[in-house]
């Protein structure tokens, strides 16, 4: 089985297809929950409408959300969630893979650091087998990515998964996981404060139609939004004041 960082580095030097879908292909990790309340996420995309970018999600034990990134935020992913986001800074974002499995981000700016382990599980390396032998078609078969998504719900105990549905902004969304890990170490300081152990929530966080996993999945493949249409769609970059 191939290490993420391999695989990781390998999807970072795609670029993604171009056609009607706003498309993004690349690596990221889905969500990372604390037991303090604090949430962290991580994307690092080549996208079909700019340059590639890197954009790290907090949300505070309050629920409040800021996402960071180092490209403008319609270019990023406050285009699809900036309706459900309280603050947007744009800031340089640092990723690191420090080891096959071992991963580090950091935010300078406002002195976060995280660092993740990666582990492959029974269930991990049967999805990851599974996914590798799925026809192009069937990833954006909404029959299928309810199917998938259902296995992903009971078998990878990070709570309630969606590949599809709808984002803040409006428009649909798919998810393609082609390779997933599960952090089974993670360690994570923002502004001198400790975040804690990794662990689930009371209640899952959503945005939109995205379930935030309550653990730590790092996840290697691609996803496409339906392309902007002001008239159904909003082009807010944070929530409104």
């Amino acid at each position: 089985m191939p290490e993420p960082r391999d695989i990781a580095l390998q999807a970072d030097s795609r670029q993604p297809d171009q056609g009607p879908e706003e498309t993004f292909t690349g690596y990221g990790v889905m969500g990372c929950t604390f037991r303090s309340g604090h949430i962290l996420a991580m994307r690092r995309f080549a996208s079909s409408l700019g340059p590639r970018y890197t954009s790290v999600w907090h949300r505070d034990p309050d629920g409040s959300w800021t996402f960071y990134s180092d490209v403008d935020p319609l270019f990023s992913c406050n285009r699809y969630f900036g309706s459900a986001i309280d603050r947007f800074q744009k800031a340089e974002i640092i990723i690191e893979w420090t080891g096959p499995r071992a991963l580090a981000v950091s935010v300078p700016s406002v002195a976060l650091h995280w660092e993740l382990d990666m582990s492959s599980a029974l269930t991990t390396r049967a999805m990851n087998w599974i996914d590798a032998l799925l026809p192009q078609a069937l990833w954006h078969s909404a029959a299928a990515l309810n199917v998938m998504s259902g296995m992903a719900t009971l078998t990878l105990g990070a709570g309630k998964v969606r590949l599809q549905g709808k984002v803040p902004n409006g428009q649909s969304f798919i998810a393609n996981p082609r390779w997933i890990w599960i952090a089974s170490d993670v360690r994570a300081t923002l502004a001198g404060e400790d975040l804690g152990p990794a662990g689930p929530l009371q209640q899952q966080a959503w945005l939109g139609d995205f379930a935030i996993p309550q653990r730590p999945l790092l996840a290697v493949g691609g996803s496409s939004f339906e392309a902007f249409d002001s008239e159904r769609h909003l082009a807010q970059v944070t929530r409104a004041a």
